[in-house]
């Protein structure tokens, strides 16, 4: 498998996007993740945005980090906010998720981001096992679904 770096609005980008929005619609009944998100915002050194592709070319899996500080949406200073993790059905328990989550982890880190937040949901328990796997806990809720029942959410120190 190849990781690389790859803007947010890439085509290849755009149609795992658009594969993880309908796969939320499907397990919220609702029209998807609405958080307001760019491609200016996983620009390096800011955030980082990473496709894993086939060795044929056919992209399998994304993720990436933003910077976020203290606002009013429960941030804090030092936050980098993990968005848009996603594995193709075909290529889930490959490791792929957990590949991409340790490079965006020590990107952030080495970006000088003191703590990697998530927000996921209850109807995401293989997203819920695969961040406390990797030591992620129970945080104060923060960012657009704060104040959503079935939304949970997670961080993981980067020191």
């Amino acid at each position: 498998m190849n990781i690389q770096p790859t803007p947010y609005d890439h085509p290849d980008a755009v149609t795992l996007d658009d594969a993880v929005q309908a796969e939320y619609a499907v397990r919220y009944g609702d029209e998807g993740d609405v958080t307001p998100l760019d491609a200016g915002m996983f620009v390096p050194p800011r955030g980082l945005y990473l496709l894993a592709y086939a060795p044929e070319g056919t992209p399998l899996a994304t993720g990436g980090w933003r910077t976020q500080d203290k606002n009013d949406q429960g941030y804090e200073d030092g936050d980098a906010e993990l968005k848009r993790m996603y594995v193709i059905p075909e290529a889930r328990g490959l490791g792929l998720a957990r590949r991409i989550l340790s490079a965006l982890e020590s990107d952030a880190r080495a970006a000088g981001r003191t703590r990697m937040v998530l927000e996921t949901g209850t109807a995401q328990p293989e997203a819920i096992a695969l961040y406390t796997s990797s030591g992620y806990a129970p945080c104060a809720k923060f960012g657009h679904y704060r104040d959503y029942e079935n939304s949970r959410c997670f961080a993981k120190p980067l020191a």
